[in-house]
């Protein structure tokens, strides 16, 4: 997954509250059920130390309707949600939506830096699809993630001649000549259209929706890496867009198997960089890991389903790369103050601030050693 959802966190300084709930409400009873969690949470927290200012915050966030997320997702929706919010300084910085409701109703942390693990394990890769609605004369577009779909706007070409007849006679033949240009030109403008909003969106992967001649004509003119990440769906069409349950599962599908594709490139690169001949691509381990944060070399960051590392004491600064195994590393680092954490939350944070990505690895068999791991952007050096 792009850690830029943990962006918001970047730029505040700790402690922080982190509080994940069921938000799993009904009609009858959201109301006085939003105001009970509520107090709940500010509770725990006034009991865990934190101050007056940030659990008041944390309650009138949680007792309000959920925002729309620190990257513009819209909410989540139906019966089954969760919800993590997380404060600092009497404010809330990130208010996020969660696909399913957390593993307990009420979780609370009062802490140095943000229980991050359980936000990115709940919200997962979740690929985007990027779905153009092609025709003869334009395409539309919409981008699917787990909470819905946004509009990406539209494409028109020439809207004459883009329709052929039966006739026989010369000039019918050369009119359907200039309609199978019209048609050639139209395509090309759908699938330059289609390669700027897949650049611009940055979606894992792109579902063409529409007649199969349309579809396959502009698959030919898009250029890889695009082609190869592209699917095909026969059900919609312009103007009809997402209606249909057929194409709902199409995307629920193409997102489902680009997932998968990620996780086994991830891993396989992963495991071979952990070899003795693979070049020191790859590291796993708490010390290996702090060095690599620290030096913005991690490009993957995994995070195993359980492992003693997870909980791992280090010593932290305000600053993504400062970070340790000791106190006293910190000063090298230019923080007098270091605060200890969780190794997980500390690499989270780290490799968000450094761009990295990650990837929950839910095969205990495929997991790092010790459940945290990593690929780098460049070989470690020797020990």
């Amino acid at each position: 997954m792009r850690l830029s959802l943990l962006n918001p966190i970047l730029t505040h300084d700790g402690p922080w509250a982190s509080v994940y709930v069921d938000a799993s409400y009904t009609a009858q009873d959201a109301a006085k059920r939003q105001e009970l969690t509520a107090r709940a949470a500010a509770q725990e927290l006034a009991d865990l130390g934190a101050p007056a200012a940030t659990c008041e915050a944390v309650h009138t966030a949680l007792a309000g309707p959920a925002g729309d997320g620190p990257i513009g997702r819209p909410k989540a929706s139906g019966k089954r949600a969760g919800r993590a919010v997380f404060a600092a300084g009497g404010e809330v910085v990130m208010d996020v939506p969660l696909p399913g409701p957390p593993a307990a109703p009420l979780t609370t942390a009062w802490s140095t830096l943000p229980r991050l693990t359980p936000l990115v394990r709940a919200v997962g890769d979740s690929p985007t699809c990027l779905v153009a609605y092609v025709d003869r004369i334009g395409a539309d577009f919409e981008l699917h993630d787990d909470a819905g779909e946004r509009d990406q706007g539209q494409v028109s070409g020439a809207d004459w001649p883009v329709h052929k007849t039966a006739s026989a006679d010369w000039s019918e033949r050369h009119f359907q000549t200039a309609v199978e240009n019209t048609w050639e030109q139209n395509a090309a403008e759908i699938a330059a259209a289609t390669h700027q909003v897949w650049q611009r969106t940055g979606a894992d992967v792109l579902l063409l929706v529409g007649d199969a001649r349309e579809r396959k004509v502009v698959r030919d003119l898009l250029p890889e890496p695009l082609r190869s990440r592209t699917a095909e769906s026969e059900h919609g069409a312009r103007p009809t867009g997402s209606q249909s349950p057929q194409l709902a599962r199409d995307i629920a599908q193409v997102r489902a198997v680009r997932e998968g594709e990620r996780a086994a490139e991830v891993l396989d690169r992963y495991h071979a960089g952990r070899e003795d001949d693979g070049g020191g691509q790859a590291v796993a381990g708490v010390p290996a890991l702090v060095e690599a944060a620290r030096e913005h070399q991690i490009d993957t960051l995994l995070l195993g389903p359980a492992g003693p590392d997870a909980g791992r004491e280090v010593w932290v600064g305000p600053k993504g790369d400062q970070l340790g195994l000791r106190s006293t590393e910190l000063q090298y680092l230019g923080e007098v103050r270091p605060a200890a954490a969780r190794a997980d939350d500390a690499l989270l944070r780290s490799a968000a601030a450094s761009g990295a990505d990650a990837l929950v690895v839910n095969d205990p068999g495929a997991a790092p050693v010790g459940g945290l791991g990593a690929l780098l952007r460049w070989p470690a050096g020797p020990h």
